[in-house]
């Protein structure tokens, strides 16, 4: 496993980052899918074993069972100075409503310290901008509650490059804890973030972990090939039903480049991603140790200029998604 510093931020994360929407038991919250805590403490001592530090997981990920279940694994099998334990905040869970208000924000840190069994996260985000309270009330909680030691850095996700930067001079003008990291949607069929929140979080030193580098799955097997997650997943369709005809065409080229290479394409779309300026650590899920095991060979694969090329010249323009 390779390392890197978070973006400006004292933190060391391995170059992949295991996403814990996976982790859930199946009885709570909206994913049928997800894996029992047994399974999941497979999956996540597995990635612990092969390097993996970074762990991304959210207060509504299964109504909170997901917080319950790496907390848990992460106490039994790592020290927690050792652990970059990230989360986030915005969607309902349990009585808490959808938000960023003071006091939606103040509770929700505390319901989640409570549920993973810490004192702080190393990472607080915000799911997503809340159009119905002030951004300063949202950004002036924020900082207290790195103020309090509950979160060491606070993190923004799938916005507008506008609001990123109105909060941006928010946080400098008044003097609060910054966003530390950018969680966006962007992969190789989805590249409308290269318009502008890269080159803005490049500037400022902005960490990117992005979310669905895989697609959804899209990038991990033959195109138009289904699974039963794939069937019932209406943010998949959301994402990228609209652009099918060209996603099929680099989808092919990515699998033309998997072939020469003799690797997988999960494999090529990640090195992809690894190589763009200011990528930080992809946001991989898995629910087996073997695709974790795939995944895990894309941090040293690199890719040749001719090889990005094939893979990004047939891109078209594609509307805005992953937000609100």
């Amino acid at each position: 496993m390779q390392y890197n510093t978070l973006g400006k931020t004292d933190l060391k994360v391995s170059r992949l980052c295991l996403g814990c929407m996976t982790f859930g038991e199946p009885d709570r919250g909206n994913h049928a899918w997800t894996l029992p805590e047994e399974s999941s403490r497979l999956i996540i001592k597995h990635a612990i074993d092969n390097g993996i530090n970074f762990f991304d997981t959210a207060n509504s990920y299964s109504d909170g069972s997901s917080e319950e279940i790496v907390g848990r694994a992460l106490k039994d099998f790592m020290r927690r100075e050792d652990v970059v334990l990230a989360t986030k905040v915005y969607f309902p869970v349990g009585d808490l409503t959808e938000g960023l208000s003071r006091a939606q924000i103040l509770r929700s840190i505390d319901d989640s310290l409570r549920r993973l069994g810490t004192d702080y996260v190393d990472l607080l985000q915000i799911h997503r901008w809340d159009y119905n309270t002030p951004i300063e009330e949202t950004l002036e909680a924020l900082n207290d509650v790195v103020k309090a030691g509950k979160a060491r850095y606070i993190g923004a996700s799938s916005m507008h490059c506008s609001q990123l930067a109105q909060a941006l001079a928010l946080q400098d003008q008044h003097g609060w804890a910054r966003f530390a990291t950018m969680q966006d949607h962007y992969n190789l069929i989805y590249r409308e973030e290269e318009l502008d929140m890269l080159p803005l979080c490049y500037e400022q030193g902005i960490a990117v972990i992005p979310w669905s580098p895989l697609a959804r799955g899209k990038l991990t097997r033959p195109w138009g090939d289904t699974t039963a997650r794939s069937v019932s997943d209406e943010v998949g369709k959301n994402l990228y039903d609209g652009s099918k005809d060209n996603d099929a065409m680099i989808a092919e080229r990515l699998a033309n480049v998997a072939d020469d290479k003799g690797v997988s394409r999960a494999q090529v779309a990640l090195a992809w991603l690894l190589s763009k300026p200011g990528i930080a650590a992809p946001i991989i899920g898995v629910s087996r140790e073997h695709q974790l095991d795939d995944l895990l060979g894309a941090v040293d694969l690199t890719l040749k200029p001719e090889e990005i090329a094939e893979l990004e010249t047939v891109y078209q323009p594609h509307e805005r998604a992953g937000f609100k």
